[in-house]
Formats: structure tokens, C-alpha cells, sequence
């Protein structure tokens, strides 16, 4: 399938933007969602200026309530068709469960989990009507097992994984391709935006997977029609398969220490 038009959630910076760039060098058209302008404009015109495609912006606070219709009804009254959906937004949350903000551990969940959710619905429903189409929903290698001082954020991410899985299994002789895109840490401000210590960024700085290279191999797993990708390489393709070699205490016991600071 031929993408002409792909739309991107959380598309101002990391692993949106590097989606938003790799896919205009393939010549494909943009609708850029988040909810920094500034950014998201600055984006859209160096986009322009560098590949002969249409870039539509959208400033969106998707934390809000029924976000995702908004976005839908917007893409509608456009007139446009979307062929690739990327739900990218999201956001981590460092600490104690029990100490962190409650509003922001609702608004978490909200955007990565239930406008993911809604605007897949919305979309996935035009997609079977054509018959073709494809979903990436960004999940993570967290969400592969429980990640203590990151319990909410595992747990969302944990959904998102089963979630697109399931859909890939039932809309893949349907023309329609889900991709459930696991990364590890990649160079974004993700550990910043989550609130880590100085000292927890600074050790992990030296691991970090650029966001062009998750994302060139999250489209080439999507041409394979997989049901989901671990990038990052081999440690993190061991992070994940750990659940099944180690007894879930053992493993939950390991990682707590690992992400005690």
C-alpha cells in the first residue's frame, strides 16, 4: 500500500518528529498533532521547505477529554484521508505511585491509553471501509513486565501492547496493517519530561537509541506486517523476553533496585 497521508500524534519532538522527517523523505503528506505551536509550525515549514508535500497542522491538548474526536471531526471537515495513523503521544511519570500527583497520573492514562483508543476506533472504522490502512501506537519495552516508580506508566504501556496485538490479529487478512512499536530508551526528553533524577538520565545517557532508527525500524517491521517490534537492539530483545526466564518476583526484586535512586 502506497501511504499518501499520514497523521501523528505527539509530533513535535522524539520519536513523532523523527516519524514526521523519514516520512517526508518517502513523499508522504503530514497531519502533525500535538500541543506545542510553536514547534509544531516550525516543524511544518522545514518540512515544506525540503519535500514537495502538504503539511497540516492541528494544536491539540490531548489530555483533554474526547481529544480524539476533535482530532477526527478536524481531519473530516479537511477533507482528508488517513492512511497511516501514528499514535505517538504520550508521557512517563518517575516516582513513588502513592506520592505522585493523582491529576497527572489521570491525564496519563488519557493520553496513553484512552485518546489512543479513540482515535483508533475512529480511523480503524474508515480504513475497513477502504479495505487497507495502517496503525503504529507507540508502546515501549516496559511494557513487557510491571516497572516499579514507573507503575502507571507500565501499566499504559502494558495496554497499548496488547491492545494493537489484538487488533493486528483481527484486521490482517483485511488489508490493514497494527504495529505495536516497542522501544527502550531513546534520545528524547522523555526522562526529563518524566521527572527522573540528574543522576538516573546521566547513567542511561550512553544506551540511548536515536529516534531516526526506531522509527526506520518500526516502518520496515510495518511493511512486514508484524504484529509488533522491539528496538534497540539485543539487550532490550533480552529485556523483554525476561518475564519468561526468571520467576516475576525475582525479576520485579531486580528491577525495583535497578530503578531505586
Amino acid at each position: 500500500m502506497v501511504i499518501k497521508t499520514a497523521l501523528i500524534t505527539g509530533a513535535s519532538s522524539g520519536i513523532g518528529q523523527a516519524f514526521a522527517e523519514e516520512l517526508a523523505i518517502r513523499q508522504t503528506n503530514l497531519i502533525l498533532i500535538a500541543r506545542s505551536q510553536d514547534k509544531l509550525y516550525r516543524l511544518a515549514k522545514q518540512l515544506q521547505e525540503r519535500t514537495p508535500i502538504d503539511v497540516e497542522v492541528m494544536v491539540q491538548d490531548l489530555t483533554e477529554p474526547q481529544a480524539g474526536q476533535k482530532v477526527y471531526d478536524w481531519v473530516q471537515n479537511k477533507g482528508l484521508s488517513v492512511d497511516l495513523l501514528i499514535n505517538n503521544a504520550g508521557f512517563g511519570d518517575y516516582g513513588l505511585f502513592d506520592e505522585r500527583d493523582l491529576s497527572r497520573q489521570l491525564e496519563m492514562i488519557q493520553l496513553n491509553v484512552t485518546v489512543l483508543v479513540e482515535l483508533t476506533h475512529l480511523f480503524l472504522s474508515q480504513m475497513q471501509q477502504r479495505g487497507e490502512g495502517s496503525i503504529i501506537n507507540v508502546s515501549s519495552i516496559a511494557g513487557f513486565q510491571p516497572l516499579p516508580y514507573m507503575s502507571n506508566y507500565a501499566a499504559t504501556k502494558a495496554f497499548v501492547l496488547s491492545f494493537t496485538e489484538a487488533l493486528w490479529a483481527e484486521n490482517k487478512d483485511k488489508g490493514i496493517k497494527c504495529l505495536a512499536l516497542c522501544p527502550g530508551p531513546t534520545e528524547s526528553n522523555f526522562f526529563e519530561a518524566a521527572k527522573f533524577p540528574q543522576s538516573f538520565e546521566d547513567k542511561n545517557n550512553g544506551s540511548l537509541t536515536s529516534a531516526n532508527a526506531v522509527v526506520k525500524d518500526a516502518l520496515k517491521a510495518l511493511d512486514n506486517n508484524h504484529s509488533n517490534v522491539v528496538t534497540g537492539g539485543v539487550t532490550n530483545n533480552f529485556i523483554v523476553n525476561a518475564p519468561r526466564l526468571f520467576p516475576r518476583e525475582f525479576l520485579l526484586n531486580a528491577i525495583e533496585k535497578q530503578f531505586r535512586v
